[in-house]
Protein backbone atom coordinates (compact mmCIF):
# COMPACT_ATOMS: atom_id res chain seq x y z
CA UNK A 1 0.00 0.00 0.00
CA UNK A 2 1.17 3.52 -0.85
CA UNK A 3 -0.22 6.76 0.54
CA UNK A 4 0.62 9.86 -1.51
CA UNK A 5 0.10 12.92 0.66
CA UNK A 6 -0.52 16.56 -0.20
CA UNK A 7 0.16 16.42 -3.93
CA UNK A 8 -1.40 18.83 -6.43
CA UNK A 9 -3.49 16.54 -8.63
CA UNK A 10 -4.07 16.84 -12.37
CA UNK A 11 -6.20 13.95 -13.54
CA UNK A 12 -5.54 15.53 -16.26
CA UNK A 13 -8.08 18.16 -15.10
CA UNK A 14 -6.98 20.17 -12.07
CA UNK A 15 -8.32 18.66 -8.82
CA UNK A 16 -6.32 20.66 -6.28
CA UNK A 17 -4.51 19.15 -3.32
CA UNK A 18 -5.53 15.61 -2.42
CA UNK A 19 -4.20 12.44 -0.86
CA UNK A 20 -4.22 9.19 -2.84
CA UNK A 21 -4.24 5.67 -1.41
CA UNK A 22 -2.94 2.89 -3.67
CA UNK A 23 -3.47 -0.80 -2.95
CA UNK A 24 -3.61 -3.97 -5.06
CA UNK A 25 -2.19 -2.08 -8.08
CA UNK A 26 -5.13 0.37 -8.11
CA UNK A 27 -6.11 3.81 -6.93
CA UNK A 28 -8.43 2.85 -4.08
CA UNK A 29 -9.28 6.17 -2.49
CA UNK A 30 -8.79 9.90 -3.04
CA UNK A 31 -9.57 12.55 -0.46
CA UNK A 32 -8.31 15.77 1.08
CA UNK A 33 -7.72 13.81 4.29
CA UNK A 34 -6.54 10.20 4.61
CA UNK A 35 -5.15 9.23 7.99
CA UNK A 36 -3.85 5.71 8.58
CA UNK A 37 -2.69 4.68 12.08
CA UNK A 38 0.96 3.58 11.89
CA UNK A 39 0.51 0.81 14.44
CA UNK A 40 -2.29 -0.92 12.57
CA UNK A 41 -0.90 -0.47 9.05
CA UNK A 42 2.89 -0.61 9.22
CA UNK A 43 3.03 -1.85 5.60
CA UNK A 44 1.79 1.48 4.18
CA UNK A 45 4.56 3.50 2.48
CA UNK A 46 3.95 7.22 2.78
CA UNK A 47 5.15 9.46 -0.06
CA UNK A 48 5.28 13.17 0.72
CA UNK A 49 4.14 14.96 -2.46
CA UNK A 50 4.07 18.46 -0.99
CA UNK A 51 5.15 20.87 -3.72
CA UNK A 52 4.81 18.22 -6.45
CA UNK A 53 2.33 17.74 -9.29
CA UNK A 54 0.71 14.30 -9.40
CA UNK A 55 -0.28 13.37 -12.96
CA UNK A 56 -1.20 10.18 -14.85
CA UNK A 57 1.61 8.04 -16.20
CA UNK A 58 2.57 8.61 -19.83
CA UNK A 59 1.09 6.28 -22.46
CA UNK A 60 3.55 6.01 -25.35
CA UNK A 61 1.67 4.32 -28.20
CA UNK A 62 4.57 4.00 -30.66
CA UNK A 63 7.73 2.40 -29.25
CA UNK A 64 10.24 0.13 -30.98
CA UNK A 65 10.88 -1.91 -27.84
CA UNK A 66 12.90 -4.52 -29.76
CA UNK A 67 14.81 -1.82 -31.65
CA UNK A 68 14.30 -0.61 -35.17
CA UNK A 69 16.22 0.88 -38.03
CA UNK A 70 18.59 -0.91 -40.35
CA UNK A 71 18.22 1.47 -43.27
CA UNK A 72 22.00 1.88 -43.31
CA UNK A 73 22.81 -1.83 -43.14
CA UNK A 74 23.20 -4.36 -40.35
CA UNK A 75 25.28 -2.09 -38.12
CA UNK A 76 22.46 0.48 -37.98
CA UNK A 77 19.95 -1.87 -36.34
CA UNK A 78 19.08 -0.11 -33.09
CA UNK A 79 19.16 -2.07 -29.79
CA UNK A 80 16.28 -3.16 -27.55
CA UNK A 81 15.00 -0.69 -24.97
CA UNK A 82 15.64 -1.40 -21.30
CA UNK A 83 13.11 -0.84 -18.53
CA UNK A 84 14.67 2.28 -16.99
CA UNK A 85 14.92 4.04 -20.36
CA UNK A 86 11.13 4.10 -20.18
CA UNK A 87 10.47 4.60 -16.46
CA UNK A 88 13.03 7.40 -16.04
CA UNK A 89 11.15 9.22 -18.80
CA UNK A 90 7.69 8.88 -17.30
CA UNK A 91 6.36 5.98 -19.41
CA UNK A 92 4.12 3.58 -17.50
CA UNK A 93 2.34 2.13 -20.54
CA UNK A 94 3.78 1.54 -24.00
CA UNK A 95 2.66 -0.08 -27.23
CA UNK A 96 5.45 -1.98 -28.99
CA UNK A 97 5.85 -1.88 -32.74
CA UNK A 98 7.95 -3.17 -35.60
CA UNK A 99 8.99 -0.85 -38.41
CA UNK A 100 10.90 -0.97 -41.67
CA UNK A 101 12.49 -4.30 -40.83
CA UNK A 102 9.99 -7.15 -40.59
CA UNK A 103 12.65 -9.71 -41.52
CA UNK A 104 15.34 -9.60 -38.84
CA UNK A 105 12.73 -8.31 -36.34
CA UNK A 106 9.70 -10.50 -35.74
CA UNK A 107 6.29 -10.38 -34.12
CA UNK A 108 7.38 -13.29 -31.91
CA UNK A 109 10.27 -11.30 -30.47
CA UNK A 110 8.04 -8.22 -30.10
CA UNK A 111 5.52 -10.17 -28.02
CA UNK A 112 8.32 -11.70 -25.93
CA UNK A 113 9.86 -8.29 -25.20
CA UNK A 114 6.45 -6.84 -24.31
CA UNK A 115 5.88 -9.67 -21.83
CA UNK A 116 9.34 -9.12 -20.34
CA UNK A 117 8.71 -5.41 -19.75
CA UNK A 118 5.32 -6.25 -18.22
CA UNK A 119 6.96 -8.63 -15.76
CA UNK A 120 9.58 -6.01 -14.93
CA UNK A 121 6.89 -3.52 -13.99
CA UNK A 122 5.12 -1.51 -16.72
CA UNK A 123 2.03 -2.16 -18.85
CA UNK A 124 2.61 -3.20 -22.46
CA UNK A 125 0.62 -3.83 -25.64
CA UNK A 126 1.70 -4.33 -29.25
CA UNK A 127 0.63 -3.56 -32.80
CA UNK A 128 0.65 -6.52 -35.17
CA UNK A 129 2.39 -5.83 -38.47
CA UNK A 130 5.27 -3.85 -39.95
CA UNK A 131 5.85 -1.38 -42.80
CA UNK A 132 5.28 -3.95 -45.51
CA UNK A 133 2.19 -5.43 -47.15
CA UNK A 134 1.27 -8.25 -46.82
CA UNK A 135 2.35 -7.46 -43.30
CA UNK A 136 3.97 -9.55 -40.57
CA UNK A 137 1.52 -11.37 -38.32
CA UNK A 138 1.41 -14.21 -35.77
CA UNK A 139 -1.66 -16.19 -36.82
CA UNK A 140 -3.17 -16.66 -40.28
CA UNK A 141 -4.51 -13.08 -40.49
CA UNK A 142 -4.28 -9.81 -38.55
CA UNK A 143 -7.90 -10.00 -37.39
CA UNK A 144 -7.13 -13.23 -35.56
CA UNK A 145 -4.04 -11.68 -33.99
CA UNK A 146 -6.24 -8.97 -32.44
CA UNK A 147 -8.91 -11.41 -31.30
CA UNK A 148 -6.74 -14.24 -30.00
CA UNK A 149 -3.55 -12.62 -28.65
CA UNK A 150 -4.00 -10.57 -25.49
CA UNK A 151 -1.23 -8.08 -26.15
CA UNK A 152 -2.33 -7.18 -29.70
CA UNK A 153 -4.68 -4.17 -29.89
CA UNK A 154 -4.52 -3.26 -33.59
CA UNK A 155 -2.52 -3.32 -36.83
CA UNK A 156 0.56 -1.21 -37.51
CA UNK A 157 2.70 0.51 -38.44
CA UNK A 158 1.69 0.12 -42.08
CA UNK A 159 3.84 2.44 -44.21
CA UNK A 160 2.20 4.69 -46.79
CA UNK A 161 3.53 7.63 -48.80
CA UNK A 162 7.08 6.44 -48.15
CA UNK A 163 9.77 5.05 -50.45
CA UNK A 164 10.35 2.28 -47.87
CA UNK A 165 6.75 1.06 -48.02
CA UNK A 166 5.30 -1.73 -50.17
CA UNK A 167 2.94 0.86 -51.69
CA UNK A 168 -0.28 -0.94 -50.79
CA UNK A 169 -3.28 -0.23 -52.99
CA UNK A 170 -6.44 1.49 -51.77
CA UNK A 171 -8.08 -1.94 -51.73
CA UNK A 172 -5.25 -3.38 -49.61
CA UNK A 173 -5.70 -0.62 -47.05
CA UNK A 174 -9.47 -1.04 -47.06
CA UNK A 175 -9.05 -4.74 -46.28
CA UNK A 176 -6.59 -4.03 -43.45
CA UNK A 177 -8.83 -1.35 -41.94
CA UNK A 178 -11.80 -3.74 -42.06
CA UNK A 179 -9.73 -6.52 -40.46
CA UNK A 180 -8.68 -4.14 -37.68
CA UNK A 181 -12.23 -2.90 -37.09
CA UNK A 182 -13.87 -6.34 -36.95
CA UNK A 183 -11.03 -7.72 -34.83
CA UNK A 184 -11.60 -4.91 -32.39
CA UNK A 185 -15.37 -5.44 -32.34
CA UNK A 186 -15.06 -9.15 -31.60
CA UNK A 187 -12.40 -8.72 -28.92
CA UNK A 188 -13.48 -5.50 -27.22
CA UNK A 189 -10.21 -3.83 -28.24
CA UNK A 190 -9.68 -0.63 -30.20
CA UNK A 191 -9.07 -2.32 -33.57
CA UNK A 192 -7.08 0.64 -34.89
CA UNK A 193 -5.07 0.59 -38.12
CA UNK A 194 -1.93 2.59 -37.35
CA UNK A 195 -0.19 4.26 -40.31
CA UNK A 196 3.41 5.32 -40.74
CA UNK A 197 3.48 8.42 -42.96
CA UNK A 198 6.47 9.26 -45.12
CA UNK A 199 7.45 12.31 -47.16
CA UNK A 200 5.92 11.35 -50.52
CA UNK A 201 3.61 13.98 -51.99
CA UNK A 202 0.37 12.02 -51.67
CA UNK A 203 0.72 12.22 -47.89
CA UNK A 204 -2.61 11.51 -46.19
CA UNK A 205 -4.56 10.98 -49.42
CA UNK A 206 -4.90 7.19 -48.88
CA UNK A 207 -6.37 7.80 -45.42
CA UNK A 208 -8.85 10.39 -46.76
CA UNK A 209 -9.98 7.82 -49.35
CA UNK A 210 -10.63 5.22 -46.65
CA UNK A 211 -12.89 7.61 -44.79
CA UNK A 212 -14.61 9.43 -47.65
CA UNK A 213 -14.98 6.69 -50.28
CA UNK A 214 -15.08 3.52 -48.21
CA UNK A 215 -16.76 4.96 -45.11
CA UNK A 216 -14.20 3.50 -42.70
CA UNK A 217 -14.64 5.06 -39.24
CA UNK A 218 -12.01 7.61 -38.22
CA UNK A 219 -11.90 5.91 -34.82
CA UNK A 220 -10.24 2.92 -36.48
CA UNK A 221 -7.47 4.91 -38.18
CA UNK A 222 -4.45 6.60 -36.63
CA UNK A 223 -1.76 8.19 -38.84
CA UNK A 224 1.54 9.05 -37.14
CA UNK A 225 4.54 11.31 -37.89
CA UNK A 226 2.05 13.97 -39.04
CA UNK A 227 4.50 16.73 -38.14
CA UNK A 228 7.35 15.41 -40.31
CA UNK A 229 6.69 18.14 -42.91
CA UNK A 230 4.46 21.17 -43.20
CA UNK A 231 2.34 19.89 -46.06
CA UNK A 232 1.54 16.69 -44.20
CA UNK A 233 0.67 18.59 -41.05
CA UNK A 234 -1.69 20.85 -42.99
CA UNK A 235 -3.37 17.74 -44.41
CA UNK A 236 -3.68 16.36 -40.89
CA UNK A 237 -5.46 19.53 -39.78
CA UNK A 238 -8.00 19.06 -42.59
CA UNK A 239 -8.35 15.41 -41.62
CA UNK A 240 -9.00 16.35 -38.00
CA UNK A 241 -11.72 18.77 -39.11
CA UNK A 242 -13.73 15.84 -40.53
CA UNK A 243 -13.33 13.88 -37.28
CA UNK A 244 -9.95 12.25 -37.87
CA UNK A 245 -7.31 11.40 -35.28
CA UNK A 246 -3.62 12.20 -35.52
CA UNK A 247 -0.43 11.19 -33.71
CA UNK A 248 2.33 13.77 -33.36
CA UNK A 249 5.85 12.38 -33.06
CA UNK A 250 7.57 14.04 -30.11
CA UNK A 251 10.99 12.96 -31.40
CA UNK A 252 10.76 15.00 -34.60
CA UNK A 253 12.91 18.10 -34.27
CA UNK A 254 12.90 20.52 -37.21
CA UNK A 255 16.06 20.60 -39.27
CA UNK A 256 15.72 23.29 -41.87
CA UNK A 257 12.28 24.68 -42.60
CA UNK A 258 10.13 21.65 -43.32
CA UNK A 259 9.33 19.71 -40.13
CA UNK A 260 6.88 21.09 -37.56
CA UNK A 261 8.05 21.16 -33.96
CA UNK A 262 5.78 18.97 -31.76
CA UNK A 263 4.99 21.82 -29.37
CA UNK A 264 4.14 24.18 -32.22
CA UNK A 265 2.02 21.47 -33.83
CA UNK A 266 -0.05 20.92 -30.69
CA UNK A 267 -0.34 24.63 -29.96
CA UNK A 268 -1.59 25.25 -33.50
CA UNK A 269 -4.15 22.46 -33.11
CA UNK A 270 -5.53 24.03 -29.94
CA UNK A 271 -5.65 27.52 -31.49
CA UNK A 272 -7.69 26.14 -34.41
CA UNK A 273 -10.25 24.69 -32.02
CA UNK A 274 -9.57 21.06 -32.96
CA UNK A 275 -10.68 18.58 -30.31
CA UNK A 276 -7.52 17.68 -28.32
CA UNK A 277 -9.08 14.29 -27.54
CA UNK A 278 -8.36 13.47 -31.20
CA UNK A 279 -4.64 14.19 -30.79
CA UNK A 280 -2.01 11.87 -29.34
CA UNK A 281 1.75 12.22 -29.04
CA UNK A 282 4.27 9.37 -29.15
CA UNK A 283 8.06 9.14 -29.09
CA UNK A 284 9.01 6.66 -31.84
CA UNK A 285 11.56 5.55 -29.22
CA UNK A 286 14.01 2.88 -30.31
CA UNK A 287 13.27 3.58 -33.94
CA UNK A 288 15.72 5.03 -36.38
CA UNK A 289 15.36 8.64 -37.44
CA UNK A 290 16.84 8.50 -40.94
CA UNK A 291 17.48 11.45 -43.21
CA UNK A 292 17.47 10.77 -46.96
CA UNK A 293 18.44 12.86 -49.96
CA UNK A 294 16.14 13.39 -52.96
CA UNK A 295 17.28 10.07 -54.44
CA UNK A 296 16.40 8.09 -51.32
CA UNK A 297 20.02 7.69 -50.20
CA UNK A 298 20.66 7.69 -46.44
CA UNK A 299 22.48 10.83 -45.29
CA UNK A 300 22.50 10.29 -41.53
CA UNK A 301 20.69 8.31 -38.86
CA UNK A 302 19.45 9.16 -35.36
CA UNK A 303 17.62 7.09 -32.75
CA UNK A 304 14.33 7.95 -31.07
CA UNK A 305 14.26 8.24 -27.29
CA UNK A 306 11.39 8.04 -24.76
CA UNK A 307 12.74 11.23 -23.20
CA UNK A 308 11.08 13.38 -25.83
CA UNK A 309 7.69 12.75 -24.21
CA UNK A 310 8.43 14.55 -20.95
CA UNK A 311 10.53 17.07 -22.87
CA UNK A 312 7.56 18.00 -25.07
CA UNK A 313 5.16 18.04 -22.11
CA UNK A 314 7.43 20.57 -20.45
CA UNK A 315 7.78 22.48 -23.73
CA UNK A 316 4.01 22.72 -24.08
CA UNK A 317 3.64 24.23 -20.61
CA UNK A 318 6.55 26.63 -21.17
CA UNK A 319 4.85 27.77 -24.40
CA UNK A 320 1.77 28.80 -22.42
CA UNK A 321 -0.44 25.71 -22.73
CA UNK A 322 -2.08 24.92 -19.35
CA UNK A 323 -0.82 21.69 -17.79
CA UNK A 324 -4.27 20.07 -17.91
CA UNK A 325 -4.34 20.56 -21.71
CA UNK A 326 -0.67 19.71 -22.18
CA UNK A 327 -1.22 16.33 -20.51
CA UNK A 328 -4.04 15.17 -22.81
CA UNK A 329 -2.05 13.78 -25.81
CA UNK A 330 0.20 11.80 -23.44
CA UNK A 331 -2.49 10.39 -21.13
CA UNK A 332 -6.27 10.43 -21.54
CA UNK A 333 -6.40 10.86 -25.33
CA UNK A 334 -4.39 7.69 -26.16
CA UNK A 335 -6.17 5.79 -23.37
CA UNK A 336 -9.56 6.69 -24.87
CA UNK A 337 -8.70 6.00 -28.52
CA UNK A 338 -6.93 2.70 -27.75
CA UNK A 339 -9.60 1.61 -25.23
CA UNK A 340 -7.06 1.07 -22.47
CA UNK A 341 -9.30 0.54 -19.47
CA UNK A 342 -8.12 2.06 -16.21
CA UNK A 343 -5.41 4.11 -17.92
CA UNK A 344 -4.79 7.77 -18.67
CA UNK A 345 -6.51 9.36 -15.68
CA UNK A 346 -6.32 9.60 -11.88
CA UNK A 347 -9.60 8.17 -10.63
CA UNK A 348 -10.65 5.70 -7.98
CA UNK A 349 -10.54 2.18 -9.44
CA UNK A 350 -7.99 3.15 -12.12
CA UNK A 351 -4.54 1.60 -12.35
CA UNK A 352 -1.92 3.00 -10.00
CA UNK A 353 0.14 4.66 -12.76
CA UNK A 354 1.29 8.03 -11.47
CA UNK A 355 4.06 10.55 -11.99
CA UNK A 356 5.19 13.03 -9.36
CA UNK A 357 6.71 16.03 -11.12
CA UNK A 358 8.54 18.93 -9.53
CA UNK A 359 7.87 22.57 -10.35
CA UNK A 360 10.24 22.31 -13.35
CA UNK A 361 8.25 19.27 -14.56
CA UNK A 362 11.20 16.97 -13.90
CA UNK A 363 10.29 13.42 -12.87
CA UNK A 364 10.71 12.98 -9.12
CA UNK A 365 8.79 9.72 -8.64
CA UNK A 366 7.15 7.17 -10.93
CA UNK A 367 4.62 4.62 -9.74
CA UNK A 368 3.54 1.88 -12.14
CA UNK A 369 0.73 -0.53 -11.30
CA UNK A 370 0.95 0.57 -7.67
CA UNK A 371 4.72 0.00 -7.38
CA UNK A 372 7.36 2.69 -6.95
CA UNK A 373 9.82 2.37 -9.85
CA UNK A 374 11.58 5.76 -9.64
CA UNK A 375 12.06 7.74 -6.44
CA UNK A 376 13.91 11.00 -5.80
CA UNK A 377 14.89 11.18 -9.48
CA UNK A 378 16.59 7.76 -9.43
CA UNK A 379 15.42 4.28 -10.45
CA UNK A 380 14.70 1.90 -7.58
CA UNK A 381 13.57 -0.95 -9.85
CA UNK A 382 15.83 -2.11 -12.69
CA UNK A 383 15.30 -4.46 -15.60
CA UNK A 384 16.80 -7.93 -15.53
CA UNK A 385 20.01 -6.90 -17.28
CA UNK A 386 20.35 -3.47 -15.70
CA UNK A 387 21.80 -2.14 -12.47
Amino acid sequence: MILIKSGTIYEPSYLGKKNILLAADKIQYMSQEINIPDKNFPEVEVVDAEGLFVVPGIIDLHVHITGGGGEGGYTTRTPELMLTSLTLNGVTTCVGILGTDGTTRSMQSLIAKARALEIEGITTYVWTGSYEFPTRILTDNPRNDIILIDKVIGIGEIAISDHRSSHPSDYDLERLASEARVGGMLSGKCGVLHFHLGDEKKGLDPVFKLVQKNEISCENLLPTHVNRNKRLFEQSIEYAKIGGYMDITSGIKPEGDDAVHPVEAYKNILQLGIDPDHVTMSSDAGGSLPYFDNNGRLIKLGVGTPGTQLEMLKGCVESGIPLELALLPFTSSPASLLKLKGKGSIQEGYDGDLLLLDKKLQLNTLISKGRIMVKDYKPVVYGTFEG
